[in-house]
């Protein structure tokens, strides 16, 4: 679904140029979920968003579904640190946004989403009137309303309590499960990513590097958190980022 060959990313020009991502290669299954972890500054963002078409890359080439990323496309949806809610629009009409700006999607709504996440009851409600954590879930239901084949996620659930980021991160589990949409979340969290990835990526520091790939086929059910093999891949991937 997503293929990642020689990947450079660089900001800035010339002698200012700082190299962010250093030829990074990787491949990414449809329906497949892949963490990107590594230290905090390191270059994780920078490659989602070389993914995403936000970010050209230097060199190297990004394929999702075969065709190059050379811009963002309706197809890829990405779910950013700040849930980007406008605050004189309603729940309703912030998850349908996506919908309304593009013209390929004149009759649908983002209704039977909301539903799905449990914000039927406040669609008329102002972001001001939310939680942080039904602000993020409102994120979540203007992303799935596409039905978009892959799913971005930089940091999503950053400056959350440890409750709602747990129950989102089930959310999670849940939608991917149903949804089947390719997933790459970065995060800086290592039991989110032993949570949610079926492989983690881990990464250097900047210019960002592969110095690790740690497979996770256990991962998948919400009582993971409890089995040894979680604690086990938790383990692991703590070492990798402190070698």
């Amino acid at each position: 679904m997503i293929s990642v060959r020689s990947v450079v990313v660089e900001y800035g020009r010339g002698a200012n140029a700082v190299r962010a991502v250093e030829d990074v290669s990787l491949d990414v299954g449809r329906g497949e979920s892949l963490a990107l972890i590594g230290p905090s500054g390191c270059g994780k963002t920078s490659l989602l968003f070389a993914m995403a078409g936000l970010h050209q890359a230097a060199s190297g080439t990004i394929e999702i579904g075969d065709v190059p990323v050379n811009g963002p496309r309706k197809e890829i949806a990405l779910i950013l640190q700040n849930a980007g809610l406008l605050p004189w629009k309603t729940v309703s009409q912030n998850a349908n946004l996506s919908l309304l700006l593009n013209k390929e999607y004149p009759r649908k709504t983002a209704d039977a989403v909301l539903e799905d996440l449990g914000l039927g009851e406040v669609k008329s409600r102002f972001p001001a009137e939310l939680s942080e954590g039904m602000k993020r879930r409102v994120g979540i239901a203007r992303a799935l309303s596409t039905s978009p084949s892959a799913m971005l996620m930089d940091e999503p659930l950053a400056s959350l309590d440890t409750l709602t980021r747990e129950r989102i991160q089930d959310l999670f589990l849940e939608l991917w499960k149903q949804h089947r949409f390719t997933l790459v979340l970065v995060t800086h969290d290592i039991e989110e990513a032993a949570f949610l990835g079926q492989r983690v990526v881990v990464l250097t520091d900047q210019p960002a590097k592969i110095k690790r790939i740690v497979m996770n086929p256990e991962m998948g059910e919400k009582d993971y958190r409890s089995a040894a093999a979680f604690g086990q891949t938790v383990e692991e991937l703590r070492g990798a980022l402190a070698s």
